[in-house]
């Protein structure tokens, strides 16, 4: 079988925000919420992204989409490398890449009734005539589940999953390639989350989309994702297939997050060793040299405080980012 092309591929990605430290600081200081990031995905794929509240894992999708202008690094798109492409030139990709926000309920205008803001994208970017793109509005907000009169409503007449399924319809409107999913399902129900996962794959499938999706939810990001990258203070730690992580994690913070992941079947629960991690997670700004787990991680050793690991394939495709591989 043949492999799918790179559809997207990220290069030591940087996004530094300027920070001051006191009022009678000389020297600029920095927040480093991604730092020096590479992965890529493939076309029809979905790339998983876990790690703490604060790890970087948002802000590396908002960079991607270039909502946020990247300190350094490449975003190849399809080939093309938009990091450098002004807003006018960013243009045509804002139809390809596309985004799901995380909160359902900040991230629609309460002034505009629903079929405005499913068809507003369609507007901007000159794609149809008035009665086409109402039929095509009509046409969303069946895909996702929702009745043709909603399109005259406004968002506050509806639930959170409700409103998430507009996010949704609003994201396909202009028939992208690629969507950023920001943790669509923390804001709701569990009752309602796994109906919006279901509902994503069954889309990917049928419009061959590709996804980074971007969650807390460890067991749901195993459910939708083929790989998963783990995340911890802005940097990439390890990389793989979900298979792979899930069964065998490497690093030893991949461990703790897995360790603490609910078990329902209370005889297997109790078998279950949790990794309690010992410390609070150090601050973003302007970290110390060394491995950025170091002070959390019980296999510490002199070397992990000198010198950062790097990233690199240790076995079948896994790429891990700690002095013991």
């Amino acid at each position: 079988m043949q492999e799918k092309k790179v559809l997207l591929e990220v290069n030591n990605l940087k996004k530094y925000f300027p920070v001051k430290t006191g009022m009678f600081a000389k020297e600029k200081s920095f927040v480093k919420a991604v730092d020096d990031v590479s992965f890529h995905i493939r076309q029809g794929e979905t790339l998983g992204l876990v790690g703490e509240s604060g790890c970087g894992k948002t802000t590396t999708g908002r960079t991607i989409m270039k909502l946020y202008e990247p300190t350094s690094g490449q975003i190849i798109y399809d080939g093309k490398n938009i990091e450098a492409l002004s807003e006018k030139q960013m243009v045509p990709y804002r139809k390809r890449l596309q985004m799901i926000f995380q909160d359902p309920y900040a991230s629609l205008n309460p002034r505009m009734t629903v079929g405005d803001i499913i068809g507003e994208a369609i507007e901007i970017h000159k794609l149809m005539g008035k009665k086409e793109r109402q039929e095509r509005v009509l046409e969303l907000l069946n895909t996702v589940g929702l009745n043709r009169d909603h399109g005259a409503r406004y968002p506050h007449e509806f639930s959170g999953g409700q409103r998430q399924r507009i996010g949704i319809a609003r994201s396909l409107a202009v028939n992208p390639d690629f969507i950023v999913c920001d943790e669509p399902i923390s804001a709701l129900d569990v009752s309602i989350q796994a109906q919006i996962v279901n509902m994503l794959e069954e889309l990917q499938e049928k419009l061959n989309l590709t996804y980074l999706f971007i969650a807390h939810d460890l067991s749901m990001v195993k459910h939708i994702s083929n790989r998963i990258g783990v995340m911890y203070l802005g940097k990439l730690v390890e990389i793989g297939s979900s298979n792979d992580l899930y069964n065998k994690p490497l690093h030893p913070y991949t461990k703790a997050l897995l360790s603490a992941i609910p078990i329902p079947d209370p005889n297997l629960a109790e078998k279950n060793k949790r990794i309690i991690l010992q410390g609070e997670t150090p601050s973003p700004i302007d970290p110390k040299p060394g491995c950025r787990f170091k002070d959390r991680c019980k296999y510490a050793k002199e070397k992990c405080g000198i010198e950062e690991p790097r990233l690199k394939i240790v076995e079948g495709g896994r790429s891990v980012a700690c002095h013991l591989f």
